[in-house]
């Protein structure tokens, strides 16, 4: 989510702040005579005509005080570097970030001793895009500040966004040997063992960030990751139903003083956001309608206060709001996606399909809303547009396992089995060992009608393989399957009985139902012959 601005301080307090206020952190290095003797032109300000007045307000006045301290004879060069800090803070704030770069740079030339100018320097470049300065503006900070947690989490994962994985571990590491239980930078060291392939230690940092916060629920989809690469599908599964996209990062004390400096709707929009985050949903609720009483007419506030609602469990609230966004702006896909997924919920496929596609036709891109629309269009019955859609996913990702499984799965309903056999055949190849793949496979060639793609020797070898790295009820059912294909009954009734019994005692439901159905078949001596249920697919 984009940071946005925070409530404000007096026009006298910013005033005062800027002729007085000192270095936090490190001792200042005293500035020397030409920096002294600098003349430092203010530079003009941005186009400020589209922001509220009272941020103009304060923006002109910061820009005023700037161009009085730099005309003071006496004023010091620290003088002046708070006076470009402070307002280059209220630029930030109010999301310029080409002048409030300028002025950092400014405070940064005349202070550098300042940790903070290289600080806020570096997360204007992390918000533009440019992760190489955003990490090289990070060091300059803990060249000046050293054990700063902030900014070593934020190098860690600038870095591990970077492919630079062995400096995020590193960045990680000292961040958690100054705070062992800091979960930002358990949450980083576990996605930077996750991209290093030490599945095992991913999951003992990423269960650690929950068990220290559970309502860190970013951890869950790496962790699914994680589960899924060990062979656990069925943790795997778990933690992928329970992701959310809350945030998980550091204190970051200068952001939380920079999101307060604003008296504007984007002031409210990030305060609300924050509580978003605390899952305060009663408190973000209340920020969000501080910000439409000053712009009734954004939509993203109208969003953001839907969001916070339907946590509340007031759905009809929030369906009333995620409409009078989208009625406000029909193209803001993030109303049109949440309405679809609404929709998708309740069963109601034809108008979560028409949101679904609202949301692409504005975002073609938003990969997400691709696979919902394919899942109700195959529910719907409408198979080969479905299949369209994972198409187009994958041809923009074609490592993206949920549209390959997606499509493997519709082209099995569709009684297309050797299509999906060769899709996750040619998925092996260029990813061998991979266990969704295999178990996908492992599961069609068990069960599939075409005998022509049924094979239950190579599915009970792919079984084998993957039982050696790990059981779960998943796979237990699997197996049964390929028993049953290879005409060994009693193994698969026996089998079958004891997963039912353990789906019960996980309660289960939806598996042991669909177990106790299987188990007729086999106690009747037949095979099963549906790969999926509905219910099973995506």
């Amino acid at each position: 989510m984009r940071r946005g601005s925070l409530v404000t301080a007096s026009a006298l307090a910013l005033g005062l702040c800027m002729a007085a206020c000192s270095q936090p952190g490190a001792p200042q290095a005293q500035p020397s005579a030409a920096q002294q003797t600098d003349t430092d032109t203010a530079a003009p300000l941005p186009d400020i005509s589209k922001l509220v007045p009272s941020v103009q307000h304060q923006i002109t006045e910061a820009h005023d005080w700037l161009v009085k301290t730099a005309a003071k004879p006496d004023a010091t060069a620290i003088d002046r570097a708070n006076a470009h800090g402070e307002l280059g803070k209220l630029l930030m704030a109010a999301q310029l970030p080409d002048a409030a770069t300028t002025e950092m740079n400014a405070a940064q030339a005349l202070n550098p001793s300042d940790y903070r100018w290289p600080y806020y320097l570096a997360h204007l470049a992390r918000s533009g895009g440019d992760l190489p300065k955003a990490a090289d503006a990070f060091q300059r900070v803990l060249q000046l500040k050293p054990d700063d947690m902030d900014s070593l989490v934020w190098l860690g994962d600038v870095s591990l966004a970077s492919g630079k994985v062995d400096v995020a571990e590193d960045a990680f590491a000292h961040a958690l040997r100054l705070d062992p239980n800091s979960v930002s930078a358990k949450y980083g060291a576990g996605r930077t063992a996750l991209a290093k392939g030490e599945h095992a230690k991913a999951v003992e940092y990423l269960e650690e960030v929950l068990r220290l916060n559970p309502k860190a629920t970013a951890a869950h989809y790496p962790l699914s990751q994680a589960y899924g690469a060990l062979g656990d599908t069925t943790k795997s599964a778990e933690h992928l139903r329970l992701r959310r996209d809350a945030r998980i990062a550091p204190r970051d004390t200068l952001m939380v003083e920079l999101d307060s400096l604003l008296q504007s709707p984007q002031t409210y929009e990030s305060l609300g956001i924050r509580r978003l985050d605390e899952e305060d949903w009663e408190g973000a609720a209340e920020q969000f309608r501080k910000g439409l009483a000053l712009a009734p007419d954004s939509p993203a506030l109208h969003h953001r206060l839907a969001t916070a609602l339907s946590m509340m469990q007031d759905e009809k609230g929030a369906v009333a709001e995620f409409e009078t966004a989208v009625r406000l702006s029909p193209e803001y896909f993030p109303s049109q996606f949440s309405l679809g997924v609404l929709a998708q919920s309740k069963g109601q496929h034809a108008e979560a399909i028409q949101r679904f596609q609202a949301a692409l036709k504005a975002r073609p891109t938003y990969t997400e809303a691709r696979l919902r629309l394919a899942s109700s269009l195959r529910r719907a019955g409408k198979l080969e547009a479905a299949l369209a859609e994972y198409d187009t996913a994958l041809a923009s990702a074609p490592d993206n396992t949920e549209a390959r499984m997606g499509k493997v799965m519709v082209l099995s309903k569709a009684h297309r089995d050797r299509e999906a056999r060769r899709v996750l055949d040619e998925a092996l190849q260029s990813s061998p060992g991979d266990l969704v793949t295999m178990h996908a496979l492992a599961r069609l060639l068990a069960t599939s009608p075409d005998g022509t793609v049924r094979d239950g020797a190579k599915a009970m070898d792919l079984v084998q393989q993957m039982l050696k790295r790990g059981r779960t009820l998943e796979l237990g059912e699997t197996y049964a399957m390929t028993l049953a294909e290879l005409g060994q009954y009693r193994e698969a009734q026996a089998l079958q009985r004891d997963l039912t019994a353990a789906a019960e005692r996980a309660g289960q439901a939806a598996m042991k139902a669909r177990l106790i159905a299987r188990q007729k078949l086999y106690d009747r001596a037949d095979p099963c012959r549906t790969p999926w249920t509905d219910e099973e697919m995506p």
